[in-house]
């Protein structure tokens, strides 16, 4: 114990005697001396301040995307109804049993017979033509090319009536 109270004092002592000499900063007071003599350097001149042109905002007229779509006229409203509308009859095909979302494009064939494109689904790779139907909502492929397939779908607008609504499933490309 006594060595250990020893070590302890002693390297207090050599910690405040490197604390208690002065001259070691001599050379900075040195230094800042020599820097306050000499004249102040230029100041930069300020930066230019350019004006941008102005924007006027010129959808202020418009409705706001926050607000829902002015209603029709209920005779044109019925009209509407009438043309664009899902067939109850229809036989439904197998991929109308899934969202579009989980489909994929992964590619398509050409024969004398047509175009096709191949579809990656939940339960494997199907081939689809144009008229076929996809999707929930009543998606039918409109057209096939290399790199992407367009259906149209028909989704209720939300009134009571029914609209077309395009969609584009594009080629995935592997990485």
């Amino acid at each position: 114990m006594r060595g250990l109270g020893r070590a302890v004092l002693s390297a207090l002592c050599a910690g405040l005697w490197g604390c208690g000499v002065g001259d070691g900063v001599a050379d900075l007071d040195a230094y800042m001396k020599r820097m306050r003599e000499q004249p102040p350097g230029p100041i930069e001149p300020a930066p230019v301040i350019r004006s941008y042109p102005s924007f006027t905002y010129g959808a202020s007229a418009l409705r706001s995307p926050f607000q829902p779509p002015q209603r029709l006229d209920p005779a044109v409203r019925r009209q509407g109804a009438n043309e664009v509308r899902p067939d109850p009859q229809r036989v439904r095909q197998y991929l109308e049993g899934f969202d579009i979302d989980q489909l994929q494009m992964v590619g398509s064939l050409s024969n004398a017979s047509g175009s096709f494109a191949l579809l990656r689904g939940v339960s494997g790779i199907h081939r689809l033509q144009v008229g076929d139907y996809l999707g929930r909502n009543e998606g039918r492929v409109v057209a096939i090319s290399d790199s992407q397939i367009e259906v149209v779908e028909i989704v209720p607008d939300g009134a009571g009536a029914w609209q077309e609504r395009p969609r584009t499933l594009a080629l995935k490309k592997h990485s």
